[in-house]
């Protein structure tokens, strides 16, 4: 290891950089991010540094560089276009023991800047010792992915009660796994959604019970695991699956995202499939009540979206009937993904101005629907769980004043590789041979706008 990572404590440090173009404006706004004080001093000033120029712990010198600009300092940058001048000021540096860096130079570098990630108090900082500079940003760009933009109230929130916990727990053991219970649980997403006093009470109860070896009550996410592609999960929808005790799951979760949980998980399938329950609602709502009371992390992993014909409000119902903690994240809903992976827009300027969203069946297994209110003309209706009721859904659509001809679609496996799509109008789709053969989950798309699938079609190029 060429050069050695530390961070320096800048509340002392005062800094130098020779060179007031937009490269050295560049250093002077990240070492702006530390407590340095900085001064700049250039015969020529552009105009970011010149913005610069009242900043409490910036000071400018419109001049050229003097050897004299070096006493006291702790860290020198060098940005000028005269590599002569460049390299003296280098070696008067070295010279003094100050360390320095000459911008685009490496051999002239006693240090070097890194990339950094900055959640203050939480810093990140990577190097390439200055050979990769590309790969480097790549990999701060796979980060920034992974750490929740919010981690700095974790920071604080240690910091907090760091001293608290050493004074209760023995041992370097016993607090180490104590924070990375904390950290990578409960207490912590409520830090970072910013609802401190509930993560203080819990963090207190927790810190109780590690003291006396006891286990609390743990908390259920309902979380929205989107129409099926992986990709389409939110950041938080993915670490979430990765920290949970318990995943409790149904048939339309696609196996690509179950194997995106954590892998000592243990995971609970209770179906869903229409008329075809593993588990009754009831059963799963007991179900994740009981795993919380064992304090254990639940993941309550559903297709789509929570809210949008997911059951979340029945569950949470449920959850705080029985005094348990829970948050809801949402997902891509189906007939969004549905939708935009077949190429058919749900509202377009020329087609529709409004798109309401149906159920195929409701809680008695009818379909006894608002007809009047969704046969309506520039209007998208999208349908779930309405591949059963498709020759009811069109029958009753054409009675209540939609043309025969309207175009309809049906997609099965929406946003994954075995995504079909069938088209066809309110007439002709049920003789279509191709819809004997589709099996839920099938999402069904009425009106003007499925006319635009063949010419706006990305995803599967089929119908």
């Amino acid at each position: 290891m060429r050069y050695f990572p530390l961070f320096i404590d800048t509340r002392t440090t005062q800094c130098l950089i020779v060179g007031a173009g937009e490269v050295a404006a560049r250093k002077l706004e990240l070492i702006l991010k530390s407590e340095a004080q900085v001064t700049v001093v250039a015969p020529w000033i552009c105009s970011t540094v010149e913005g610069y120029s009242n900043h409490p712990r910036v000071t400018v010198l419109k001049r050229p560089f003097d050897k004299q600009d070096l006493n006291n300092k702790g860290l020198v940058f060098v940005a000028t276009s005269d590599s002569e001048l460049n390299a003296s000021i280098h070696d008067l540096a070295v010279a003094q023991d100050i360390l320095v860096n000459v911008v685009d130079n490496t051999p002239l570098c006693q240090f070097i800047t890194p990339s950094i990630i900055d959640r203050s108090p939480i810093v990140i900082a990577l190097s390439s010792g200055g050979v990769a500079p590309v790969l480097l940003r790549y990999l701060r760009q796979k980060l920034e992915t992974v750490i929740p933009s919010n981690i700095a109230r974790l920071g604080a929130f240690s910091e907090k009660f760091r001293e608290k916990v050493k004074a209760t727990l023995a041992g370097v053991t016993a607090r180490r796994y104590f924070w990375e219970d904390v950290l990578d649980g409960d207490i912590a997403e409520l830090v970072e959604k910013g609802q401190e006093a509930k993560a203080d009470a819990q963090f207190i109860a927790a810190l109780d019970a590690a003291k006396s070896e006891q286990k609390i009550t743990g908390q259920v996410y309902l979380v929205g695991a989107g129409p099926g592609d992986p990709d389409l999960l939110t950041f938080r929808a993915l670490r979430l699956m990765q920290k949970a005790d318990v995943v409790v799951y149904d048939r339309l979760v696609s196996p690509a995202i179950l194997e995106l949980v954590r892998r000592d998980a243990e995971k609970i399938y209770v179906g869903k499939a229409k008329s075809n329950h593993s588990l009754p609602q009831d059963d799963i709502n007991a179900l994740m009540v009981e795993e919380a009371r064992k304090g254990n992390r639940v993941v309550r992993l559903k297709g789509g979206d929570p809210f949008i014909f997911g059951r979340g409000g029945e569950e949470i119902q449920q959850l705080i009937q029985a005094n348990i903690d829970f948050q809801v994240v949402p997902g891509i809903t189906a007939a969004s993904g549905a939708s935009t992976y077949a190429g058919i827009p749900l509202t377009h300027r020329d087609h529709a101005q409004s798109v309401t969203f149906a159920t195929g069946h409701l809680k008695d297994g009818t379909i006894n629907l608002n007809w009047h209110a969704l046969a309506h003309a520039n209007q998208t209706v999208v349908f779930y769980m309405g591949l059963t009721g498709l020759p009811i859904i069109c029958e009753k659509l054409i009675e209540h004043g939609l043309s025969d001809a309207t175009p309809i679609a049906l997609i099965q496996e929406a946003t994954r590789d075995q995504q079909r799509v069938v088209t066809g109008t309110l007439s002709t789709i049920n003789a279509n041979p191709k819809v004997a053969t589709l099996e839920p989950p099938t999402l069904i798309i009425v009106g003007s706008v499925v006319s635009l699938h063949s010419q706006l079609d990305w995803f599967t190029q089929t119908s």
